[in-house]
């Protein structure tokens, strides 16, 4: 079923519905069934094989839809280690047996975890630590449950708060281990900036020690041990040898991740989740944030940070968050946007600085865009935020090569990004990347050596645990020298680590410009955020919202009007039997 998801993620939209014929043909016939099934049946199946590819862990379904199935389906309580089927009917839902299976799972284990009581631990907190009432919460949820969820938009302190609850609980307990870790290796990467940042506050001088300084996020995978045959190494049987363990970024979760993490939970520990419940569901099967912040029965367990402390009041990339989040009708969305927020006009360069105001940019695309229209206008003004990075790299050039070189290579590349909602189209991945690189090369003076070239940015697109490199990990390709015998190299700033580049795999990505997806646990101070008519069915406020939030003062909005309505007026809701089954238990 995952290379199934894999291959249609891959393909146009338009050989969806012959890949979901393929595989319920499939399943038509011996021995999966003992005889044809009609044509009810088979739509019944399609259906299921469609919402998974939206992201649903199962669908609505009645009596007569699982009687079509036949053998095909078990209710849940016929399902056993002797007997299983493709499907499961469980409460009036319908599931392929994997995700009902992983979801069952899951429930156990947040129930177990919910269940669970808690060793005290006694402590004493000075009230300069926490002067917001709700992060104080934060601590008093974090210390009676085994399971804490906390959330909270951007910039309102979820990492602060954090790093206080952890000083407070490692003074409480000086031996006590802790893991963090986050879904990608960049929201590692932010993990690690934004705890040592809070660390340095000398209000928790006190607290700390040089063990807890020095601990490094890491992704989940190499938390949980995962390899080349995705078993964990640390699961219910091996569970994960700390007391503490913080995953941040949990919106990215999925079902199959998070149901592995839960269960490598141990006994008597406790699991922290940070994250914006607001930001996109996870790319894979399931919106595990969403699910746990909606459920009343684990209320206790979770605490929402409201004060943004990146955003002031009035703050122009603020008031658009606060604007997706509400409510709009279609007709009005784009005439409100432009009265309450920013109206249209031409994007412009912007001189980016530390103490600047929040800079919020919008322009239109034509309605009709066609190889009959030139776009060079469209992609030249993209590429104006990579100007800076452009003239580091001249400089790295033009100069002995070091380290301290590199990491200001790194600095200015992480400054702006292009978003994008999709791969292919004018304004899709493919296409921006090769406009963008063009313009780059020819502003370096830099022709390309196979597909390398001094100051090339590149994203992993999979795990490759040979190289110790995740899905979603950045480098930037170097020489260490002028010579042309000198080889191309790649330096992961996440790891800190250098891979020749001809060791990467031929379809390691460019990376001038994100999927809006692939962006998630990422922070620039310039976004711009590119959305062509192309995407339309693919927008949501979700989308929007994780978008112009990467941004930490500037956002530019590149936008087709009828996919700029959708994405601010349609919001996503997965079907999940989550809520269900745990209410059911607890």
């Amino acid at each position: 079923m995952e290379k199934l998801r894999t291959t249609l993620k891959q393909q146009p939209e338009s050989l969806s519905t012959e890949w979901f014929g393929i595989w319920s043909n499939y399943l038509n016939q011996k021995p999966y069934t003992a005889g044809t099934l009609d044509e009810q049946s088979v739509n019944v199946m399609q259906r299921i094989l469609e919402a998974t590819t939206r992201g649903d862990s199962c669908i609505d379904a009645d009596l007569e839809a699982i009687d079509y199935l036949g053998n095909l389906v078990l209710e849940e309580k016929q399902v056993s280690p002797q007997q299983v089927a493709p499907f499961v009917y469980d409460q009036n839902y319908l599931y392929l047996y994997r995700y009902w299976a992983l979801e069952r799972a899951l429930v156990e284990q947040i129930v177990r975890l919910k269940q669970q009581n808690i060793p005290s631990i006694p402590f004493m907190v000075s009230e300069e630590l926490f002067s917001d009432h709700h992060q104080k919460q934060a601590l008093d949820t974090v210390v009676k449950n085994s399971l804490s969820i906390i959330t909270g938009g951007p910039g309102t302190g979820k990492t602060y708060t954090l790093a206080r609850i952890i000083a407070v609980l490692n003074r409480a307990e000086p031996n006590l281990r802790i893991a963090m870790a986050a879904p990608t290796g960049k929201a590692a990467q932010r993990m690690k900036e934004a705890l040592q940042n809070s660390f340095s506050d000398p209000k928790l001088e006190p607290y700390l020690n040089k063990d807890l300084k020095e601990i490094t996020p890491i992704t989940i995978h190499r938390l949980l041990g995962l390899g080349h045959t995705y078993t964990p190494k640390f699961s219910a049987k091996q569970p994960l040898p700390y007391d503490l363990i913080v995953v941040d970024e949990a919106s990215m979760l999925d079902l199959n991740l998070a149901t592995m993490l839960f269960c490598a939970i141990p006994d008597q520990a406790r699991l922290i989740l940070l994250g914006d419940a607001q930001q996109l569901a996870s790319v894979e099967v399931g919106n595990i944030l969403a699910d746990l912040q909606s459920m009343n029965v684990l209320s206790a367990n979770r605490m929402n940070l409201v004060k943004s402390r990146r955003f002031k009041e009035g703050a122009l990339i603020g008031e658009m968050a606060k604007f997706i989040q509400k409510e709009h009708d279609l007709t009005h969305v784009l005439t409100d946007f432009e009265q309450n927020i920013v109206s249209a006009s031409q994007l412009q360069d912007v001189l980016l600085s530390s103490e600047m105001s929040d800079v919020l940019q919008l322009e239109y695309l034509p309605e009709d865009i066609s190889s009959f229209i030139d776009l060079t206008h469209y992609y030249d003004q993209l590429f104006l935020g990579f100007q800076n990075y452009t003239q580091v790299i001249q400089q790295f050039e033009e100069s002995e090569f070091s380290h301290d070189l590199v990491l200001n290579v790194v600095y200015a590349f992480d400054q702006y990004r292009i978003l994008t909602a999709i791969r292919y189209s004018y304004f899709g991945l493919i296409t921006l990347n090769g406009q963008i690189e063009q313009r780059f090369l020819n502003k370096t003076r830099q022709i390309k050596q196979g597909d390398w070239y001094i100051g090339r940015p590149v994203m992993m697109s999979y795990n490759d645990y040979q190289l110790g490199l995740s899905n979603g990990d950045i480098g930037i390709c170097f020489k260490r020298g002028l010579s042309d015998l000198i080889p191309f190299e790649v330096y992961f700033p996440s790891l800190e680590k250098w891979v020749l580049a001809n060791r990467l795999p031929n379809n390691i990505e460019t990376a001038f410009v994100l999927t809006i997806h692939k962006s998630q646990g990422s922070e620039f101070k310039h976004t711009a955020v590119v959305l062509d008519k192309m995407a339309t069915n693919l927008l949501s406020k979700e989308l929007i919202y994780t978008a112009i939030t990467r941004a930490k003062s500037v956002v530019s909005l590149l936008v087709d009007k009828t996919a700029f309505e959708q994405a601010l007026t349609i919001k996503t809701v997965r079907k999940s039997g989550l809520l269900t089954k745990i209410t059911k238990l607890l």
